[in-house]
């Protein structure tokens, strides 16, 4: 299992980041968000797409549950499971569909699905250390979803 940890100092750093790693990834990908409500689980997905190459509105998907961003290097579904109470709620979601679209699946409050995450998860925490200061933690499991 590799971890890469960083501390960033602006939601620009936060961005950044995310850009740089949103170049190593593969499809079918799924990163779980681990952070408290305004860490910047968002702010990371807005700047993980322009990685990707995505050139639209990157917003919280707190009330539609899912947003696609299409039409960079690998097309991105962005979850919000904070809602999701089992298994028929998730099934609504459309999760398991997505699963099968060859995209990278960015899913907000992941503990609520944990049982449903594939084994190769990726797991990103964000800590909030300041007003501005986070730290990023990413762990990846050996196997297709190598950094």
């Amino acid at each position: 299992m590799g971890k890469q940890t960083v501390v960033t100092h602006s939601r620009l750093e936060t961005e950044s980041f995310a850009a740089e790693f949103a170049k190593t990834v593969s499809p079918g990908t799924v990163i779980a968000f681990e952070g408290d409500l305004g860490a910047g689980k968002t702010c990371f997905t807005s700047g993980f797409a322009k990685g990707m190459g995505y050139l639209g509105e990157v917003n919280s998907p707190t009330f539609a549950i899912v947003n696609e961003y299409i039409g960079g290097r690998l097309d991105i579904y962005h979850f919000d499971m904070y809602r999701v109470e089992g298994w028929d709620d998730l099934y609504t979601t459309g999760y398991f569909e997505y699963l099968e679209m060859g995209g990278v699946l960015m899913v907000e409050w992941s503990e609520n699905i944990a049982s449903a995450l594939p084994e190769d998860t990726v797991k990103v925490t964000i800590e909030t250390l300041s007003e501005n200061e986070r730290r990023i933690t990413i762990t990846v499991t050996e196997g297709r979803n190598s950094v």
